[in-house]
């Protein structure tokens, strides 16, 4: 009897024309934008952003007032907290939250005036003052630190532990500079504050620069300005 030896066929090799190469990566391309936009988000970040710093700062004035102090306005609350952060000197002051000299003196000499902080002579700089807490400056920033405290585990018990370890992680990450590399030109630096209105935006990132105004900065419902 014969034998037979079947063999497998190899595959045969298809080159595809680089035309159509092209047109299938442009369509890959196409699939995959169109997939990164519908998981995009319908409300931007900023909004978020927005809304969650009104949120601890609304919960930080309750806080202040359970503790037996008059709520502040929102520029004085992150004078304050920049102060307690070992930001002392008003022009550094009117850098990191990006408002003029003129209005971070102007809530400077609020404060004083409600005793909680105390100008004193700059031992580095004749020329300039430092600012430190008065002894009910000091009570008011334990309890400031103690409302936000609560305020964020209060929120991680509402959400998860997991999703505000996440924003944490997020929010203290290095976002490089801003985009376009520079601030804004012609945006204008000067501020004017109007009566029970507050008149600076929260800083972003922790230093941003000194040329910008944000005296159009949207207030919540449940805004508080301080009386002298």
């Amino acid at each position: 009897m014969r034998s037979h030896v079947t063999g497998h066929r190899r595959p045969r090799r298809v080159t595809l024309r680089p035309a159509v190469v092209r047109r299938a990566s442009q369509f890959r391309e196409l699939l995959t934008i169109g997939s990164t936009m519908e998981d995009q988000p319908s409300e931007v970040l900023m909004r978020g952003l927005l809304r969650a710093y009104y949120w601890m700062d609304e919960s930080l004035q309750n806080g202040l007032v359970e503790a037996g102090f008059e709520p502040r306005t929102r520029t004085q609350t992150m004078i304050l907290i920049n102060i307690s952060n070992g930001i002392t000197r008003a022009a550094e002051l009117a850098r990191v939250l990006g408002v003029s000299r003129q209005a971070i003196q102007q809530q400077i000499n609020e404060l004083e005036r409600d005793e909680l902080v105390t100008q004193i002579p700059d031992p580095d700089d004749r020329r300039a003052n430092r600012i430190v807490f008065s002894e009910r400056g000091s009570q008011l920033i334990n309890a400031a630190l103690t409302a936000l405290r609560d305020a964020e585990q209060a929120l991680a018990m509402r959400l998860g532990y997991d999703h505000v370890r996440h924003l944490r992680d997020a929010l203290t990450a290095d976002w490089g500079e801003v985009i376009g590399g520079t601030h804004p030109r012609g945006r204008k630096r000067s501020l004017t504050e109007r009566p029970g209105r507050d008149a600076a935006a929260p800083p972003v990132s922790g230093g941003y620069a000194a040329d910008t105004d944000d005296d159009g900065t949207p207030q919540s419902s449940g805004d508080r300005s301080t009386g002298s």
